[in-house]
């Protein structure tokens, strides 16, 4: 399989459980830190999450998909790190 599973951008998770942010490159280490960073509440996009990180290791998925995923289930649990956003211009506000 090809090495497309890399994020375009790292997500920053902080989990207050090590103390400390964890910076997500790609959709393995996301899937690491879904089943085992999390805290024990996990709402519905925690797991649309590790699904989705299932099917990108698999092949079936684009990388970018898992990232999204994860922002989403981050900011559900509230570990989304202020720098942690989807890739999307900042010249968007206003």
């Amino acid at each position: 399989m090809s090495e497309d599973k890399s994020f375009s951008q790292p997500v920053v998770l902080h989990i207050p459980s090590i103390k400390r942010d964890v910076h997500i490159r790609d959709a393995s280490q996301a899937l690491n830190s879904l089943t085992s960073l999390w805290p024990s509440q996990r709402g519905a996009r925690h797991r649309d999450a590790v699904e989705t990180c299932l099917k990108v290791l698999d092949g079936h998925r684009s990388a970018e998909d898992a990232r999204m995923a994860l922002i989403e289930a981050a900011r559900e649990a509230g570990l989304l790190a202020g720098r942690s956003q989807p890739s999307e211009p900042s010249s968007a506000r206003a």
